[in-house]
């Protein structure tokens, strides 16, 4: 390829690390085994390779720079780091990490912390050891990734904040502060255990030194004797708090024009002002972004990564300031935030939107196609569980029938519990489930009621807020077969919602009403009214009309086999009784029409699933009444710290996942949570509120939740006494954890409802007391915000109220609490730490 290194090319194939160290004017390979060990005084270019579920691969690139590397050696990086994303396509985010301030989705690579070695890495290329007999000293920061800084080994580098690990010859101390977070804690025990096993080649001692107790601790006597004797801390000084403005950031956007910097004057940033032949540079103070179009030149978008390091190097930024260069096309998520209108829905490229209607079209003709997924159902939970349904009228619990339980009505509100056993464990997936057309009071009381049953069963709980049309394929697949009809059966219902349309209002026995037919598989199938008008039907589905007794079965034309089995066991539910007439899409009787009120436009394309999207994890805490998330990158089952609140996207539905020493108490408290992470929809424009949320408690999580981490240890979320750092100095040292048997209900104490019954045994109403709800479990996001002053409400992540996130510039999310219901979208507020507000 043209203008591109020869070390680049055919990389980029298999998932994992590349990293190349500049030395002279070649790009010379990284082992392995020396991947992570980065030397001060070089320069070096990593290319992460991920698969997506999908199957395509994902490619991000970062240039490191020493404290001590050439500026040549710099400007040399920003070159090959815009070859290297030529030779994949463009279609790569390209960051510049500099020593000290990398950024967190760098540090993920190479857990569990990086520490730059000085010197320059061809002096040591014959180098094969990491130990060292002097006594160094470390600083360790950050909750989720360990921030090592290697410092002077004094007494003066101490302080109440921080961890510090200071490694010996024959020990290892690690001195936690006291105004240093559990989770910092415990990711210093990382950091410890690395260094025991590579450079102690595990023959070492490891010693725990809490800040301020040193009564009859031998190991605090001979840490303090490697200073010289015990001499007092002096107190921190205290941390300058900016408040976040409610206005944007000034920014700065720059036309590059043949190695000039064109200002663009304009109130508002909007894409239209991005040429596809033109590069531009956005400077937002703290963060400052590269965008080159997809039409420019190699040797353009090289020219216009210098003017940036020239730009960054001429204000003495270029160690305070996080750079992120990309190419049209692939924009992150923070650059869009800056411009108004940014399409929600990005055109495929032409390869790839053909790619997907070639193999569609084969498919369809039969052809085994693998370009498009499958539609083949999982397994996703145990098939030998059982059911039971309430209906909710008015605060009032009503168990149905086994018939009536498998007929749901879309103005109605349901609790649905499935208890099954999966590996020796009882287990009990809750639902709360509101039709559209429900009553609002009776969705809010679904949601408090089942959080109450869910704390009163024995076994493994789990709750999750379902709304009608969002249902995920685990929902259905509790039902054997399930019909949702129009109207309700609640009382509420009744009295507050008046049909305006009797052809589309409640479903009535002899009438006329149509029914789309799906399914995951024989023993899962689902009829669904829908509105009495041809613009429902769809090529790609079955249907049933009932037209005053008279039932006819219309198969698209795009329909499978497979959906014509499903249609067919859904006819013997339906109207066992009843012969049906055969209806193909395309020979209609005219009759069928009248039915449906004459004929019009329907949908005629193929449906085809989409893959399944790439879960992303982001740990939550609140911070003076806001609720901030932050991402955490190449997650594992580690990264659930006990102390934390958790929230893992997989797009269609969320999970929020609730640590036993987290300071949430209550299911419906976490539900909430996670509607309010909806509610700013930062991350994802123009998902719907109505996504469904789950609620998964610490030891309790399932299969279809562990799934998404590769390699689930059971025995790691075996309820070990102590919180985060006290269950890995544990392990560390290697004493026998003990166990405990945690509230599983979240509640403390436990909290139930008069009345409240988890399992009713007859069909009465089970009266409750609706005023009589936790004030911190309710609802109301503002009672949350209110009813915590900013210096009692610690960050979620740790229980210490002086916890404190350590990361250098975070990138975070933030909701203003209001004193309205959470269940109102009005007056919300989002904060984006270096970014700009978001508009609504």
């Amino acid at each position: 390829m043209k203008g591109v290194d020869d070390a680049f090319l055919g990389v980029g194939d298999k998932p994992g690390l590349d990293i190349w160290c500049i030395v002279g004017s070649s790009l010379v390979p990284v082992a392995k085994p020396q991947h992570g060990k980065f030397y001060t005084g070089s320069t070096y270019i990593i290319l992460n390779t991920t698969e997506l579920k999908s199957g395509a691969r994902r490619h991000n690139v970062h240039y490191w720079v020493g404290e001590e590397a050439k500026e040549d050696d710099c400007l040399m990086a920003s070159d090959k780091a815009v070859e290297l994303d030529a030779a994949l396509g463009s279609s790569t985010v390209q960051y510049r990490e500099t020593q000290g301030e990398e950024s967190d989705k760098f540090l993920s690579y190479f857990k569990p912390c990086v520490i730059p070695v000085q010197g320059c890495f061809f002096s040591h290329l014959k180098g094969s050891g990491d130990r060292s007999n002097a006594t160094t000293m470390f600083r360790c920061q950050g909750e989720h990734i360990a921030r090592v800084t290697q410092i002077p080994f004094t007494r003066s580098s101490l302080d109440h904040k921080s961890v510090f690990i200071v490694d010996t010859p024959s020990k290892i101390f690690l001195f936690s502060g006291c105004n240093s977070s559990l989770q910092t804690r415990a990711k210093a025990l990382d950091v410890v255990k690395h260094l025991k096993e590579n450079r102690h080649l595990g023959r070492c001692e490891i010693a725990a030194i809490e800040d301020g107790k040193l009564v009859g601790d031998s190991d605090a006597g001979e840490f303090w004797n490697l200073f010289g004797g015990y001499a007092p801390i002096p107190r921190d000084l205290p941390d300058t708090v900016k408040e976040e403005p409610l206005t944007a950031p000034s920014k700065k956007l720059f036309w590059i024009n043949k190695r000039n910097l064109v200002p663009l004057e304009a109130h508002l940033l909007d894409r239209e002002m991005l040429n596809s032949d033109r590069s531009y540079m956005l400077d937002c103070s703290t963060e400052i972004f590269l965008w080159m179009g997809m039409t420019t030149l190699v040797s353009e978008r090289k020219s216009s990564v210098t003017v940036l390091e020239d730009y960054m190097h001429s204000q003495g930024r270029s160690f305070n300031v996080r750079t992120f260069i990309m190419t049209e096309g692939h924009e992150t998520v923070d650059f869009k935030l800056h411009f108004q209108h940014w399409p929600r829905n990005v055109e495929l490229k032409l390869y790839e939107a053909g790619r997907e209607k070639v193999a569609a079209i084969f498919k369809h003709q039969g052809y085994d196609v693998t370009e498009i997924p499958e539609d083949k159902p999982q397994q996703l939970i145990s098939c030998n569980g059982s059911l039971k349904v309430w209906l909710v009228d008015h605060g009032c619990t009503n168990l149905l029938s086994t018939e009536d339980q498998e007929q749901l009505y879309t103005g109605d509100c349901y609790i649905i519990r499935y208890s099954y056993v999966e590996d020796g464990k009882d287990y009990h997936l809750f639902f709360a489930w509101s039709g559209k057309n429900s009553v609002k009071d009776d969705s809010m009381l679904a949601t408090s009621l089942m959080s109450s049953m869910a704390d009163s069963v024995k076994g493994h709980p789990v709750v999750a807020k379902v709304f009608e049309g969002r249902e995920p394929e685990l929902f259905f697949s509790v039902f054997k077969s399930l019909i949702i009809f129009k109207g309700g059966r609640s009382a509420a219902y009744k009295s507050s919602v008046l049909q305006k349309n009797p052809r589309n209002g409640y479903h009535q026995k002899e009438g006329v009403a149509l029914f789309r037919v799906q399914g995951l598989k024989h023993d899962c199938v689902q009829a669904i009214q829908v509105d009495l008008a041809a613009s429902s039907l769809n090529s790609s589905h079955c249907y049933i009309l009932e037209d005053n007794g008279l039932f006819l079965t219309w198969l698209g034309s795009l329909s499978s086999p497979n959906d014509h089995n499903i249609l067919d066991l859904m006819m013997n539910k339906l109207c066992p009784m009843k012969q049906s007439l055969l209806v193909r899409e395309g020979s209609e009787p005219d009759h069928f029409w009248i039915a449906l009120g004459g004929r019009s436009e329907y949908s005629k394309e193929k449906r085809v699933k989409g893959w399944p999207a790439d879960p992303h994890l982001y740990a939550c805490r609140f911070e003076q009444g806001l609720l901030k998330v932050k991402e955490v990158f190449s997650f594992c089952q580690d990264d659930l710290a006990t102390e934390a609140t958790l929230i893992l996207d997989c797009d269609e539905e969320i999970y929020v996942w609730v640590g036993l020493h987290s300071d949430i108490t209550s299911k419906e408290q976490a539900l909430n949570i996670g509607k309010m992470f909806l509610q700013d929809g930062i991350f994802h424009s123009g998902r719907s509120i109505e996504t469904t949320v789950y609620t998964v408690t610490e030891g309790d999580e399932p299969v279809f939740f562990t799934n998404f981490f590769n390699n689930w240890d059971n025995s790691k979320q075996s309820s070990m006494v102590g919180n985060s750092f006290e269950r890995k100095l544990a392990v560390l040292k290697g004493v026998s954890p003990k166990l405990e048997t945690p509230d599983r209900s979240m509640r403390r104490p436990p909290s139930r409802r008069p009345g409240v019954s988890s399992e009713p045994t007859t069909p009465e109403h089970q009266h409750q007391q609706p005023t009589a709800r936790r004030a911190f479990g309710s609802a109301s996001a503002g009672r949350f915000g209110r009813e915590r002053s900013p210096a009692a409400a610690p960050p979620m992540s740790s229980p210490s109220p002086k916890s404190r996130s350590t990361s250098s510039t975070p990138t975070a999310v933030a909701r203003r609490l209001f004193p309205a219901s959470v269940h109102a979208s009005e007056a919300v507020h989002v904060v984006s730490t270096g970014t700009t507000a978001r508009r609504r």
